[in-house]
């Protein structure tokens, strides 16, 4: 495996590092989302177990959230693959890709973390 070169991404100048240090940001908001959607899955089992006396049909918040989640990833790579486009081929794109991902990944942990949030 290569090892990523050293990069100030405080202080990116070149289209490359700023490749780099929007990678590195994707990857960080990609982490965050792990760690809280396991606490939102967490939660829809807790929900699931409150509600499983009442019937099957109160019972369904794991593969709901579980749908969700599979359906938002689509969304998320469609959509910033759409974003790329902007500069097909060009040393841009990969900038351009990954700053959408971790902006979309950002987003999508707020919504869990207020789904997690609101069932405690």
């Amino acid at each position: 495996m290569a090892q990523e070169p050293e990069v100030d991404c405080d202080n990116a100048e070149t289209q490359m590092d700023m490749n780099i240090c929007a990678g590195r940001d994707y990857k960080a908001a990609d982490e965050e989302l792990n760690v809280v959607y396991k606490k939102a899955l967490a939660a829809a089992v807790e929900t699931d177990e409150g509600f499983k006396d009442m019937g099957d049909q109160y019972v369904g918040a794991v593969d709901a959230l579980k749908r969700a989640q599979r359906s938002w990833i689509g969304y998320r790579d469609g959509q910033c693959d759409l974003a790329g486009f902007e500069a097909r081929g060009g040393s841009l794109e990969p900038l351009l890709v990954s700053s959408c991902l971790a902006d979309l990944t950002r987003k999508r942990t707020a919504e869990l973390k207020t789904f997690y949030e609101q069932e405690n």
